[in-house]
């Protein structure tokens, strides 16, 4: 052993500190890789961030635009006001009711299909597509299928099948039912579940399929039934998958606005909170409260945004821990 090696092997000693030139050289490599990505994080910060900061700002201000000399610092007057005001209030409710029951619908019917699709039969790549198509579709055109060829009373194809039944059997007085009208936000909530339960039921095929098989050979064969399998087993595996695909998906029904425009247009109890924001900010010209009410939406997306980010993070690492 040399002196110079004898002397690192001591205890107290370390290896000799970066010098200057190598600290400055590592720096200078680390802002290389990260500078392809500054435009991207300029252009995200100009779009999204500025915008979020003047409507904060807006949020405390007394400003109606057709009262322009009232303008005024208001405090948490605006924000007090979306709690109490009761459309607003019932703006929120409606909010609630519209994204719990889409998203409880959409897991339901979702896990269904997935099951079905985890298994092999003849033309199972062409049920896929198309039962993944729906989720494609842009969001207004969407709603006006579902508006138009779907649920209008005179032409829609629901009323045209039911009318076609009540034929069969003699009857020239077929119910006529006016869903829009006299149902309007279970109208919404179809329309919503039609479009959300490919991505919901995406999300559970890939975690069906990330399932230990051979734990599932092992319980068959000590004689466990398929329902069994499925309680203990399949359930309790696809939690995480469903957490995931619930919060993903109320991260996007919270802040729903084309289907509640183009169904009802907010008519008949149907205005979530973005469309009773619409209307504060176009119709009442109130922007400071209109502002406040963005606020509170962007709020509770965070909230629901960061439980669906621990998911991700908890999948990923039992992913990597296999």
């Amino acid at each position: 052993m040399t002196t110079a090696t004898a002397r690192i092997s001591r205890s107290g000693h370390s290896a000799p500190k970066p010098s200057a030139n190598a600290r400055t050289r590592e720096r200078a490599l680390a802002w290389a890789r990260r500078a392809p990505l500054l435009p991207a994080l300029i252009f995200l910060i100009i779009v999204t961030q500025l915008p979020f900061v003047v409507t904060l700002i807006i949020s405390f201000l007394n400003w109606n635009s057709l009262r322009p000399d009232q303008t005024g610092f208001a405090g948490f007057t605006n924000y007090v006001q979306v709690l109490t005001d009761p459309d607003l209030r019932q703006a929120i409710f409606t909010t609630i009711i519209l994204t719990v029951s889409v998203v409880l619908a959409s897991l339901l019917i979702g896990l269904g299909l997935a099951l079905l699709l985890d298994k092999k039969f003849i033309g199972r790549g062409l049920a896929r597509t198309l039962l993944i198509a729906p989720f494609l579709v842009v969001p207004v055109a969407a709603a006006l299928i579902w508006k138009h060829a779907l649920l209008n009373p005179t032409y829609g194809l629901i009323n045209g099948t039911l009318t076609w039944i009540w034929s069969l059997f003699g009857s020239n007085t077929p119910p006529q039912p006016d869903l829009l009208s006299q149902a309007p936000l279970a109208a919404v909530v179809l329309s919503l579940v039609w479009q959300w339960t490919p991505f919901m039921m995406l999300i559970l095929l890939a975690g069906l399929q990330s399932r230990p098989m051979d734990t599932v050979e092992a319980a068959q064969m000590d004689g466990a039934s398929s329902w069994d399998i499925f309680r203990h087993l399949t359930l309790p595996h696809l939690r995480q998958y469903m957490e995931l695909g619930g919060l993903l998906g109320a991260i996007y029904i919270v802040q729903n606005f084309d289907a509640v425009f183009t169904l009802t247009s907010g008519g008949l109890g149907t205005a979530n909170l973005p469309y009773a924001i619409y209307q504060t900010f176009y119709f009442a010209n109130e922007y400071g409260l209109a502002s406040a009410a963005g606020v509170v939406v962007v709020i509770g997306t965070i909230i629901v945004a960061t439980f669906a980010l621990r998911t991700v993070f908890s999948l990923f690492k039992k992913e990597a821990a296999r």
